[in-house]
């Protein structure tokens, strides 16, 4: 997309299968450590922007509830993040995009959630609120830091297909009360968010679909899409067992797009999950 709107890009690859591919999109690739702030502000050098969506998380649900296994996702967040920041400075970049996540905030039950909403995240994903205080310190420097908040992501991936796998057995794969909000968002209009908002003055937005759909409502059309009977929703003790993430997750979290949509003039495909996750989940050919 951004070459598509006839920009010069330079893409991080992390092997020489995604260099290639990358390549192939029309991209100059370069393998670079995050963490080597001599090598990134070599790269930089003569950037307008830079955009951080490095993340690495972990690779199953289940390992998602293991603390342990967010340690890498931790320093490249605390430390990746403040690393790209301080050559960007040094290079002279003019614009900084970070990646975040959303699903941080208080529970706001059936209120719509902006970016001025109180936040308390999980001891799992603290670390977004490093990397948002790098990006505020970019702009600090005189340039431009953009945040995006991202909602809860799905598309055509394992995690998707570890949620198909719970739904056929009958249980909802999203904690808490049936009645709370999931913010959702689809890799595709992820991806359309981002450029579109390099145009945007700096701050903190939200990037969500249109209409967030409530956990029972969420887990009955992901159970349709396969043809499965609506899932038992799980039983609050379960949820208890989960601690600090489970409690996180089970929040009612109603995410407003507002701010976004009103200053980049973007919006999402998929105005909710109803609409998307079908078409996830027909891509995953299941």
């Amino acid at each position: 997309m951004l070459i598509g709107t006839g920009n010069d890009v330079t893409a991080v690859g992390r092997s020489p299968e995604k260099r290639a591919r990358l390549e192939s999109l029309g991209a100059r690739a370069v393998a670079l450590n995050m963490f080597d702030r001599i090598a990134v502000q070599g790269v930089l050098e003569g950037h307008d922007t830079v955009i951080n969506l490095a993340t690495h998380m972990p690779s199953s649900t289940f390992k998602m509830m293991l603390p342990w296994q967010w340690r890498e996702n931790d320093r490249v967040r605390r430390e990746g993040s403040a690393t790209l920041v301080d050559a960007a400075i040094t290079a002279g970049v003019r614009c900084f995009v970070q990646e975040s996540f959303a699903p941080i905030y208080e529970d706001g039950g059936d209120r719509w959630i902006d970016e001025t909403w109180p936040v308390r995240p999980a001891p799992y994903n603290r670390t977004v609120l490093d990397a948002e205080g790098s990006a505020a310190r970019f702009s600090a420097a005189g340039g431009t830091g953009i945040v995006l908040r991202f909602a809860s992501f799905y598309g055509s991936d394992p995690l998707l297909r570890d949620m198909l796998g719970l739904v056929k057995k009958g249980w909802s794969p999203l904690p808490g009360p049936g009645g709370a909000y999931w913010s959702s968002l689809s890799h595709e209009d992820a991806a359309t968010a981002v450029v579109p908002a390099l145009g945007v003055s700096a701050g903190i937005y939200n990037a969500s679909d249109d209409e967030p759909l409530t956990h029972r409502e969420w887990a009955d059309v992901l159970a349709a899409a396969v043809g499965a009977k609506p899932p038992r929703l799980m039983s609050r003790w379960l949820s208890a067992l989960g601690g600090k993430t489970m409690e996180l997750l089970s929040r009612s979290q109603r995410m407003s797009n507002a701010k976004l949509k009103t200053a980049s003039g973007w919006a999402p495909r998929w105005r909710s999950a109803r609409e998307g996750l079908p078409a996830a989940v027909s891509a995953l050919n299941v």
